[in-house]
């Protein structure tokens, strides 16, 4: 009897477990369905760039499938019924039984924390989000309020100040900026905040958003056309409401072979899943986590039907990568356990080297 695989997403993490499993198994009686929101793949990692009037490369996920017998249908899940094994879609087909599940529905920006975030903040989370916020800038004037700073606020404001001159760009943040980076790192950071014209505000927390800027925690204002927040996502509430187990956070909790705790026949990867380093600390939301997650995956979907125990999953980092606008960047290099060492690339050497490295992301993704 065929063996029928859904995997839910189809970003980093959920593409690469997909067509991972289906070169593993090809010579199985397995079937493989790939459920999607859109029918592109979409680069994530430079929605900045989209934001600030970049255009993207066309990747359709059509494209990127043809030859591995993945079957895609492009809906939104809305439902999972774990007792009956079907995921429930906001189009036709309607509902998908499977036999064995992969999440891997990834996150967006988290627009519930603060009051007024949803009503009046843009967001850089989705191709969605970025295409709005570069219509809220087309005009290149005005002021643009950037809370969070973390990867994705640093890039889009460096990005939009660099692009738009005209705009007055403030990136707040309530901690200390670059607290991951080495000294030299963060000094870099710093001066490059500087030459684009960008003003920093640290140890700073938002109480609230509203059509005219940010109120803050001590009852002052940062005035603002504009607002982005960048302040921390979250994941999909679909894992918690199909009773999976997952944590206060509602990250989908797995094993060390990134297998559901309370559900084996779920497999999970990327940003929706709690997974954890070399020393126990939780794994950072990026590509640099979903790429190897879902491949691990692959390996242990193939692994479970064909009767073999694979290894633990060692999540190991070897650097971070900043834009820092077009032609300049830092490359944070880092330990495993994704603490920095003094080593450092900044500049045009940064800015190629990021650059080859999300070019190889797609080229391997291709594969």
């Amino acid at each position: 009897m065929t063996h029928h695989i859904v995997v839910l997403g189809a970003g980093y993490a959920g593409l690469s477990a997909a067509k991972g499993a289906a070169r593993r198994l090809r010579r199985t009686d397995v079937r493989i369905t790939l459920v999607n929101a859109v029918g592109q793949f979409v680069e994530r990692v430079r929605l900045h760039q989209l934001a600030a009037g970049r255009p993207l490369k066309d990747l359709p996920l059509g494209r990127l499938l043809a030859g591995t017998g993945i079957e895609l249908v492009v809906a939104r899940a809305v439902a999972v019924d774990a007792a009956a094994r079907t995921v429930r879609l906001d189009s036709a087909p309607r509902a998908v039984a499977y036999d064995t599940l992969v999440y891997a529905l990834g996150s967006a920006a988290d627009t519930a924390a603060v009051p007024g975030v949803d009503a009046h903040a843009s967001a850089v989370a989705t191709y969605q989000d970025a295409v709005r916020l570069r219509e809220r800038t087309a005009d290149a004037q005005g002021s643009l309020a950037v809370a969070g700073a973390g990867l994705t606020g640093i890039e889009t404001a460096t990005e939009l100040a660099e692009t738009h001159p005209g705009l007055k760009v403030r990136l707040v943040t309530g901690g200390e900026l670059g607290a991951g980076l080495s000294e030299r790192g963060r000094r870099y950071l710093r001066g490059s905040l500087d030459r684009h014209g960008i003003e920093l505000r640290e140890h700073t927390r938002v109480s609230e958003v509203t059509a005219h800027g940010l109120v803050l925690a001590d009852g002052g204002e940062i005035p603002a056309d504009t607002v982005l927040w960048t302040a921390g996502f979250r994941v999909p509430d679909l894992a918690r409401e199909a009773g999976f187990a997952v944590d206060a956070r509602g990250l989908l909790t797995v094993d060390p072979t990134l297998r559901s705790t309370s559900h084996p026949e779920v497999f999970a990867a990327g940003d929706a899943v709690a997974a954890y380093g070399p020393d126990g600390a939780p794994s950072r939301m990026s590509c640099q986590t979903g790429l190897p997650m879902g491949a691990y995956v692959a390996r242990g979907v193939a692994a479970s039907l064909t009767g073999r125990t694979p290894k633990p999953l060692r999540l190991r980092y070897v650097w971070q990568n900043i834009s820092l606008g077009r032609h300049d960047g830092l490359t944070q290099f880092t330990r495993p356990d994704d603490s920095p060492v003094p080593a450092i690339l900044t500049g045009r050497a940064s800015a190629r080297f990021k650059e080859a490295v999300t070019r190889g992301t797609v080229l391997a993704l291709r594969r």
